[in-house]
């Protein structure tokens, strides 16, 4: 049975919460009460915050990655090893190997992986601008992408665009589970499978 709501501006408010990946209209009512609680100047300042960074966060020119100046903060580093390009499918995988704090090279993000069955192909991926970092002088790619059948396949596609080219290409190790996304595996784990990388064969 729907809940019936008492104002069609909590009934609206809801019906946006909900469209929020993992949050049903239960939880989305819950959050809704929770901020008619808070004074004024504290939900003005929870909006203005999300409506800033719809609106003002940007993507890397380099590396696409999210940043709020062109150039982020990573690929404006001087001491980051320029040697080395980690590519991932998104922001979340940038954020997670960070967190392991061992790896100091650079990313580059792009933005999904091959997926025919959702419509997604290489040139919907930022996998050209890839390359034209490569040929500018790269000596290592990691393959950074989750052990799915996505993430293989996307994998395999990038080796192939890369044969021709002399740079070393290396995937993480197994120490990640197949079907395991990046973002949610532990800090540990994922630190040892970007030191334990290995040559990538074709």
């Amino acid at each position: 049975m729907q809940t019936q709501f008492p104002s069609q501006l909590l009934e609206r408010a809801v019906d946006e919460f909900s469209r929020l990946p993992g949050i049903g209209r239960k939880t989305a009512l819950r959050l809704m009460l929770h901020l008619l609680r808070q004074n004024e100047e504290s939900v003005d300042a929870f909006a203005n915050a999300v409506s800033r960074a719809r609106h003002e966060i940007k993507r890397c020119k380099v590396c696409n990655n999210i940043s709020d100046t062109d150039v982020c903060s990573i690929c404006s580093d001087s001491k980051r090893d320029r040697s080395v390009i980690c590519v991932v499918e998104d922001i979340q995988d940038v954020m997670a190997i960070e967190n392991t704090q061992q790896y100091n090279g650079l990313y580059h993000v792009l933005g999904g992986v091959i997926s025919p069955m959702d419509g997604v192909g290489p040139s919907d991926l930022s996998i050209d601008a890839l390359m034209e970092r490569v040929a500018e002088g790269v000596d290592e790619v990691i393959l950074a992408l989750a052990s799915t059948m996505e993430g293989d396949t996307t994998s395999f596609y990038i080796s192939r665009k890369l044969a021709s080219v002399d740079v070393k290409l290396s995937v993480i190790s197994k120490g990640i589970s197949v079907g395991n996304e990046l973002e949610y595996t532990d800090e540990i784990t994922l630190g040892r499978s970007i030191l334990n990388r290995t040559p990538m064969k074709a």
